[in-house]
């Protein structure tokens, strides 16, 4: 049996230490050397270098272990445990110097998720869980806000890559939600996001056509924190990251209902 304190002491460790290589190439980066993957989405050597240290250190906390992440390192994993990494989340926000930008990283089994670690570099906010534990941000546990009132709440928005599909979406949302909910915001590092959400910095996030280890991490935080994760259609399974909805459980039925009457 796994021992998930010292699993996610282990991981916290090596998410700090790839924050402080992604803060140190910040203060040097080439902007010649960035790729693009799809239109606007990004991929640089930083991405790439920081998923090589963290898969490294993390095969050798758990070799048993298989690996879901973004810059490639492993596919479906059919092994009993598998990490989903993020080694550089917000890498718009990352490539123009803009906050904020993170590491996300996460243990699951076959049937739940397990551990959950994401540490926000640019205000050195580390956040973390297991399973059966609180969530903490810096040592101090977080719970979701209380506010139950739509229009009371502060909302976060993702706008995916995939902008042909998802643009119908975007437009209902801001139609529907723009001047009838506390706030608006665009800040582009769902993982991190997730984690606000669980701290009470905004009641919801909403976005689709992420990737399991974009949500992963922050998911478990947020369920821990007492949060509440869903597809566009209420079903609970969104860790492929195809939908998600993410709020702190209390407008999480009101937002559903936004959603389905597009």
């Amino acid at each position: 049996m796994l021992d998930l304190e010292y699993i996610t002491t282990e991981v916290r460790r090596i998410a700090l230490e790839a924050g402080a290589f992604l803060q140190s190439e910040r203060s040097t980066f080439n902007l010649n050397k960035v790729e693009k993957k799809h239109a606007h989405d990004y991929v640089s050597y930083v991405d790439k270098e920081s998923e090589k240290r963290i898969v490294a250190q993390l095969r050798a906390l758990l070799p048993e272990a298989g690996f879901i992440a973004e810059e490639g390192s492993g596919s479906l994993s059919t092994e009993e445990y598998c990490w989903l990494v993020d080694p550089l989340d917000g890498t718009t926000n990352f490539i123009h110097n803009n906050a904020p930008f993170c590491v996300s990283i996460a243990l699951r089994n076959r049937e739940e998720l397990l551990v959950g670690v994401v540490y926000e570099v640019c205000r050195n906010e580390l956040y973390w869980t297991h399973k059966g534990a609180p969530s903490y941000l810096n040592g101090q546990v977080i719970h979701v806000s209380p506010v139950s009132d739509l229009f009371e709440s502060f909302i976060a928005l993702g706008f995916p890559y995939d902008f042909d599909s998802y643009k119908p979406i975007a437009d209902h949302l801001v139609h529907t939600l723009y001047g009838n909910v506390g706030g608006l915001r665009l800040q582009g590092a769902a993982a991190v996001e997730l984690c606000y959400v669980a701290a009470g910095r905004f009641e919801a996030r909403i976005e689709a056509f992420l990737g399991p280890w974009d949500i992963a991490a922050g998911a478990l935080i947020l369920m821990n924190a007492g949060g509440r994760l869903s597809d566009f259609e209420g079903n609970p399974d969104c860790y492929s990251g195809h939908q998600v909805l993410a709020t702190n459980g209390k407008i999480h039925s009101e937002l559903l209902s936004i959603l389905q009457n597009k």
